[in-house]
């Protein structure tokens, strides 16, 4: 068992795809919203637009992800240059950090292409996301992060979801020092966050916890996919729900 401890000891960043739910994080005690686009694909990188508007209308810092589309985190110059833009353009927008990561061909993290993107970001703080989880060794992917003065890592412990992953995730914690959290993400929320906390002793988290909203839509044409896929719904919605990350909080007060 870790020791009683107050919500104030750890860190939730919420994953966001809309104003709506940056907002959201915001009213449900968040401390850090990460901003994203497709989820569907894993998230990339918000419009300009989003990234000003949640700007304009939240307090708590927001950190874009800078991925310029889904699939694997192998990026070419042009891709590159993409990403440079983009957070170029998301400083003059106001965010607080981003959210990076690039991998060369045989699973390692890529110091070179990070290392770019940290420059660009012009001492903003960085986190290291998912793209963690596709490494082929978790422990040289950590080293070499240590070595970018990255302060984050999100990862679920190279599994689908953490709570799978929980033995490496405790593993990571032991071994990252005090400048680099370790964040746990993918599938957690209010019922197994205290689990999570106390098989790993991880004090940073990132959630969704979204709910998903009916479309206003009165008139619908069944059968027609904008996705392509039948399993990404037209006629709903899914954002954050303050309820449910209130919950979560209070769940960790209870630890």
């Amino acid at each position: 068992m870790i020791p009683k401890m107050k919500r104030q000891s750890f860190e939730i960043e919420v994953c966001a795809n809309s104003v709506i739910s940056a907002i959201a994080a915001e009213k449900g005690g968040a401390d850090r919203v990460e901003l994203c686009d497709n989820l569907y694909e894993g998230g990339s990188t918000p419009s300009a637009g989003m990234i000003y508007q949640v700007k304009q209308q939240c307090s708590i810092a927001i950190f874009p992800i800078i991925r310029p589309r889904g699939g694997d985190f192998l990026y070419s110059d042009t891709e590159m240059q993409v990403m440079l833009k983009d957070i170029d353009v998301a400083r003059q927008m106001g965010a607080d950090g981003f959210v990076i990561g690039c991998l060369t061909a045989k699973g390692k993290v890529d110091y070179e292409k990070c290392s770019k993107l940290i420059e660009s970001a012009k001492g903003l703080p960085i986190t290291f996301h998912r793209a963690f989880d596709m490494c082929d060794d978790a422990f040289e992917a950590l080293e070499t992060i240590k070595k970018l003065d990255i302060q984050r890592i999100l990862t679920s412990g190279q599994k689908n979801k953490a709570i799978d992953g929980t033995s490496l995730i405790a593993e990571l914690v032991n071994v990252s020092g005090s400048d680099l959290k370790i964040m746990v993400g993918s599938g957690v929320d209010e019922n197994n966050i205290q689990e999570i906390a106390s098989l790993t002793n991880a004090k940073s988290f990132h959630v969704s916890l979204r709910e998903s909203y009916e479309s206003e839509m009165l008139f619908r044409r069944e059968n027609l996919f904008m996705g392509g896929l039948k399993e990404i719904p037209e006629y709903a919605h899914k954002y954050t729900c303050v309820e449910r990350l209130r919950t979560l909080n209070k769940v960790l007060e209870e630890l």
